[in-house]
């Protein structure tokens, strides 16, 4: 691996807080203290110097030198630094003016399993454009043309691990139970893929082949099942139901509720 010699301590950041709007590439060293987020682009974390752990869609990993993971738009993450850590950051935006075969090619790299090892040219690679970017950190067209190469290098690295192996069905127990645990919180399609190690297209086409329905009607019907139970023990307001069976406010819960069960939480209670 090439040293690190031209890359300087940099400052403890969260990735959203790089710069406004977001920068396409940056070094940061990540806080030592546990932070949950998502955002509205794709992201390429990859280690430099020291550790991370990352919790990408339910799975967890610690991230070193030459190795990274892969966060899907929205994709619900936790991550933390251990120590003296750095690490490279690329926040991919798509655009229409790409054209469809770029998007889609983009899209598919981040439908892999979000963990990865680089090889040694891509860690060299890796390596040389990280010193450029500390040495000049606010370059937009360095910044983009960094996070372009990176891109199209892992898209081309990354097929080498070979393909996951195709399932014929979904372990739902694995599945159950991670909804259950995660009922009060937002519940995303890319969570559940990741429990089972599918990109979420698959995993969407292969859970309503099994189930007959959509992943997002399954949490909703174990929302509205874990809602009646509470609402049956008669302790709790329609307020703490709404909250503790993970819907975003009462509304959205009293229309749910009506919709499934054909009558209103409230004359249920009656």
């Amino acid at each position: 691996m090439i040293p690190n010699q031209n890359i300087e301590k940099q400052p403890e950041l969260m990735p959203e807080q790089m710069t406004s709007p977001v920068k396409p590439s940056a070094l940061i060293t990540l806080p030592d203290d546990a932070h949950h987020h998502h955002h509205e682009y794709h992201q390429v974390v990859i280690g430099i110097s020291g550790q991370s752990r990352f919790d990408v869609t339910g799975k967890q990993r610690l991230i070193g030198p030459a190795q990274g993971c892969l966060v899907y738009s929205e994709a619900e993450h936790e991550f933390l630094g251990i120590g003296q850590n750095q690490m490279l950051i690329l926040n991919v935006q798509l655009s229409e003016s790409l054209g469809q075969q770029t998007l889609n090619q983009v899209s598919n790299l981040f439908e892999q399993n979000p963990f990865f090892q680089l090889n040694h040219s891509s860690q060299q690679l890796t390596q040389l454009l990280a010193n450029q970017i500390a040495l000049y950190p606010n370059d937009p067209l360095l910044n983009q043309a960094c996070t372009d190469t990176l891109i199209c290098m892992l898209r081309h690295h990354l097929p080498d691990e070979g393909p996951e192996r195709p399932l014929s069905r979904l372990n739902m127990d694995i599945i159950d139970a991670y909804i259950d645990a995660h009922l009060e919180r937002k519940i995303s399609v890319a969570q559940l893929a990741g429990r089972v190690f599918l990109g979420e297209s698959q995993f969407h086409a292969l859970f309503k082949q099994q189930t007959g329905v959509t992943p997002y009607q399954y949490v909703l019907r174990k929302r509205l099942t874990k809602a009646l139970s509470l609402i049956e023990t008669g302790q709790r307001s329609l307020s703490e139901v709404a909250h503790m069976a993970g819907f975003a406010n009462q509304s959205a819960f009293t229309h749910a509720f009506s919709k499934h069960y054909g009558v209103s939480p409230s004359k249920y209670l009656k």
